[in-house]
């Protein structure tokens, strides 16, 4: 071997320990950047006619661990959309009032109705008493307000639902995008034979933000392009000019509902609202259609029930913006009309104007027994016959107030005469929704369901996202561990790539010498 061949090799092997400082240092810079898979420096022995002649550089690759990746890209979405859930579930939770406070004045639902019927008592003591009189009205009203902030509240959280999906979607696009951009760079690299390492950890970073958005399946094909499809597998363009997904802006309402009033999420003409679930928009999707309107149609059907079990009775207590009382008709009860009635509910402007009517009663009810005669004026609603105070009655007046505590508050609508349920499907705008609890039982009872079931609703998604987390932290763990940076590691080896280095450099100087000597000689 000759000067010439010894100098060669020095200098391929200062060149790949080069080549190898660079990847350390890529790795290390890196080393905190999320979905960064080690970078490898790939350099093998050089052969020229059967001998040694150095050292050559290849292609730099990253580790990989693909089963990994893929099941922490579908926790990824998992855990989004549970955190995206447990957020909007929460704010429910805050107004629903809490169990840990002193009956009377937990804020619950079932504590205000209790409140009211505490109200009634008194008042059946001292029936002329105006202060009596007053409180009733004013633990109606304050039922009355719980019942429109739970109800404001789902629609709040409906509405940012919406506002999500339109940003989630933007988000989406921007990520296939990018995700179509680098893929082509990568192809072109790939054809080209130059190193992809640096483009595929990019374009890893943009999958694992589109990992969080919606279950997405990613496939890289032998060119180097990357396909993606949805969990239900959908194909997502990723070289589309414009979007590809589009929606549009919406005011949700009460009444508004998917499909019917609110926008559907298109991809080339089609609606694919359907297609799309999993991660922060799916989870705002479930939020806007299913989960917050079923927690409105339950609320729905309770403000009904309690506002037509006082108007059975003689007392039209509990209206709408109106003034009236939704499911009620000058013949028979029907569970008509209950949607929305909860964003609206309130106390009688009668009532407010003249608060003896919560002593006196506000209609006449007809005897529903068959053959009875007809009172002009009389509501049919299943109740016995009741008569209200006349202007200039008793001031001792307490039929009404009997009738309220016994049958309003009671299971029964009179005497041997169970309760109509409260309605528990055919609820929401598109009169497909169920409410979770039974329809059974006095108001309290009814009032302390819809809580307890949209309670557990909201537990199941904290435990749920507590979790997924955890196992979301396990995944992540091993697959840094699989083909994360260490930088002890990487360290370690620049260390020896630095001693490489040195013993390279004294062959190539001691080559050096030995030419001048030569050189000298000659």
């Amino acid at each position: 071997m000759d000067l010439n061949t010894s100098l060669s090799i020095a200098s391929s092997g200062l060149s790949a320990v080069s080549y190898e400082l660079g990847v350390a240092s890529q790795n290390i810079s890196n080393a905190s950047t999320p979905g960064y898979a080690t970078e490898v420096a790939n350099v093998s022995s050089r052969q020229s006619g059967g001998s040694g002649s150095g050292v050559a550089i290849g292609l730099t690759t990253r580790e990989t661990n693909t089963a990994l990746q893929n099941s922490l890209y579908a926790q990824n979405a998992v855990v989004a959309g549970l955190a995206v859930t447990n957020n909007a579930l929460s704010a429910v939770s805050s107004v629903q009032g809490t169990t840990s406070a002193s009956a009377g004045s937990s804020g619950t639902l079932a504590d205000n109705v209790g409140n009211l019927a505490n109200a009634f008592t008194t008042l059946e003591a001292t029936p002329s008493n105006s202060v009596s009189q007053q409180e009733v009205v004013s633990s109606a009203s304050t039922l009355a307000q719980s019942i429109q902030s739970l109800s404001a509240t789902y629609q709040n959280q409906r509405q940012d639902a919406q506002q999500a999906i339109v940003s989630d979607v933007g988000q989406i696009n921007q990520n296939l995008a990018q995700i179509g951009s680098l893929s082509s760079s990568i192809m072109k690299a790939q054809a080209s034979g130059i190193s992809t390492a640096d483009l595929e950890n990019q374009r890893a970073q943009v999958m694992s933000s589109l990992s969080s958005l919606m279950s997405v399946n990613f496939s890289e094909t032998s060119s180097g392009d990357m396909l993606v499809t949805t969990a239900a597998g959908l194909s997502l363009p990723t070289n589309a000019t414009s979007g590809p997904l589009s929606t549009t802006t919406t005011t949700v309402g009460v009444t508004d509902s998917y499909p019917g009033t609110i926008a559907g999420i298109m991809l080339g003409g089609q609606d694919v609202t359907g297609s799309l679930t999993g991660g922060s928009l799916g989870a705002n999707i479930t939020l806007r259609d299913t989960t917050l309107p079923t927690m409105q149609a339950e609320l729905d059907s309770f403000s009904s029930t309690l506002a037509t079990r006082f108007s059975s009775q003689g007392m039209t207590l509990f209206t709408d913006a109106s003034g009236a009382v939704p499911g009620t008709s000058p013949t028979a009860a029907s569970p008509a009309g209950t949607l929305g009635f909860s964003a609206s509910i309130q106390v009688n402007p009668a009532v407010l104007a003249t608060p003896s009517l919560v002593r006196d009663g506000t209609q006449a009810i007809q005897d529903p027994t068959a053959g009875a005669p007809t009172v002009a004026g009389a509501v049919l609603t299943g109740a016995s016959a009741f008569t209200p105070n006349p202007t200039g009655g008793p001031s001792g007046f307490t039929t009404l107030i009997s009738r309220v505590l016994s049958y309003t508050f009671g299971t029964s609508i009179q005497a041997g005469s169970t309760q109509p349920a409260a309605q528990t499907s055919g609820l929401g705008a598109t009169g497909t929704l169920s409410a979770p609890y039974s329809g059974t039982g006095n108001l309290s009872t009814l009032a302390t369901a819809l809580t307890s079931s949209q309670a557990q609703t909201i537990s199941a998604a904290s435990s749920d996202q507590s979790t997924q987390t955890s196992i979301q932290t396990t995944l992540q763990t091993n697959l840094n561990s699989a083909t994360g940076v260490s930088v002890d590691d990487q360290m370690a080896h620049v260390v020896s790539l630095q001693n490489s280095y040195e013993a390279n450099a004294k062959v190539v100087a001691a080559v050096q010498s030995m030419f001048t000597a030569l050189l000298n000689a000659v």
